[in-house]
């Protein structure tokens, strides 16, 4: 459903953006993280499962901004995950207030069972776009996340209320 919102047109799209990019990104998470319900495992969860499984052992400061989640959020994540045996903790030689976290074999195992289907299960939530498609996406959506983090960065969408960047199609 359109948006009934009555504002200045470049409100209105990109209000009209924002509602399709939220209920695609929603519908999206369901197909792709439903079954991790079934390894009894939230969705981020599963993102630290992955990211230790890819990139090893990391501190948990960055481990929480690997996977997009609040330091207190991800200490949550991590009391349970080190509860059912998937993860360990320890302090970092170097630096005693450092936590390291690492998987445990069993947490190894069960992210390596688990990651093929989620793969899989993402090629077909993305299946309805050409692979240039997932592409021309992929970039787009670093555009927005990126101007989003640092908004003053020129070549991007500029400061919050700026005139929006011409597409190269648009330009004069």
């Amino acid at each position: 459903m359109p948006s009934r919102y009555r504002g200045p047109a470049d409100h209105v799209r990109a209000l009209d953006a924002y509602v399709k990019l939220a209920r695609a990104a929603s519908a999206v998470e369901r197909a792709v993280n439903d079954h991790l319900a079934d390894a009894d495992l939230t969705p981020s969860q599963f993102g630290v499962l992955e990211a230790l499984h890819h990139l090893g052992p990391q501190p948990q400061g960055v481990l929480a901004r690997k996977i997009l989640t609040s330091p207190a959020n991800l200490t949550t994540v991590l009391d349970k995950l080190q509860r059912r045996a998937l993860i360990r903790r320890s302090r970092d030689a170097g630096d005693r207030r450092v936590v390291r976290i690492d998987l445990t074999p069993d947490g190894e195992a069960l992210v390596a069972d688990l990651l093929p289907r989620h793969a899989q299960r993402a090629a077909d939530a993305f299946a309805a776009l050409t692979a240039d498609e997932q592409s021309e996406l992929a970039r787009l959506l670093r555009i927005v996340g990126r101007a989003q983090a640092d908004p003053s960065r020129p070549d991007r969408a500029g400061p919050p209320h700026a005139p929006a960047r011409t597409s190269p199609q648009e330009a004069p």
